[in-house]
């Protein structure tokens, strides 16, 4: 598609997936009309860029939805000096918009096929505040040797999960903020913000999306 297509498809995707569904930040609505989104989907399925639903990856994996990737960045209403840790990177669509919206982010890929891609697709988009790393997020030791650093100001969590892992709730600093995928099958899209102790958890979404990967089970015992 030629430059001008590109452009029309955005619009489009904004004003009947985005707007529609009370998306109205101007700034997300403007990074969103102008942000490539088909420069981070693979070639083979490129014309799905800016279709309503989820894109398939590789790894088998899939994009999160442009609702959801718009849902995720107006409840966080990030300021630019943020600090974000971004668990399940994918080919780094979503990476690039928090990183237009924050001053750093650290992303946490289980696939290196997929960390692999979304370096190469954040470096060709201008992108130099992120660090990707390949690492399984879920594994409290996998995560705590990969050294990624605490105290980040917000967390996105970007696959289903049953609960939110005490380790990765550790990692917020005292007023911080972070959306998760609960549930199972039909899953809530959920914003928690942390005040001076104090927990607020805002529902905003019921959806369907892959489960989370590399969570430990817990062991039965047998008698």
């Amino acid at each position: 598609m030629d430059a001008a297509t590109l452009h029309s498809a955005r619009r489009n995707m904004v004003e009947y997936q985005i707007r529609c569904c009370k998306i109205l930040e101007p700034k997300l609505i403007d990074v969103l009309v102008n942000s490539p989104r088909e420069k981070f989907v693979p070639d083979h399925v490129a014309s799905l860029a800016y279709m309503e639903g989820s894109v398939p990856l590789p790894c088998n994996q899939e994009m999160l939805t442009p609702l959801q990737e718009a849902q995720i960045l107006q409840a966080l209403a990030l300021n630019g000096t943020e600090r974000v840790l971004e668990v399940g990177t994918g080919t780094g669509y979503l990476t690039y918009l928090l990183a237009l919206h924050a001053d750093e982010v650290v992303s946490c890929e289980i696939h290196e096929e997929l960390v692999q891609l979304a370096e190469k697709n954040l470096h060709e988009n201008g992108v130099d505040n992120v660090k990707v790393t390949h690492v399984n997020a879920m594994d409290e030791a996998a995560l705590k040797a990969a050294n990624i650093g605490k105290d980040f100001d917000v967390i996105v969590l970007g696959a289903a999960l049953k609960v939110i892992p005490d380790h990765i709730q550790s990692l917020l600093k005292d007023n911080a903020q972070l959306t998760a995928f609960i549930g199972e099958d039909i899953v809530t899209l959920e914003h928690h913000q942390f005040i001076n102790g104090m927990g607020i958890k805002t529902g905003i979404t019921e959806t369907r999306l892959l489960p989370m990967e590399g969570i430990t089970k817990e062991r039965a015992f047998v008698f």
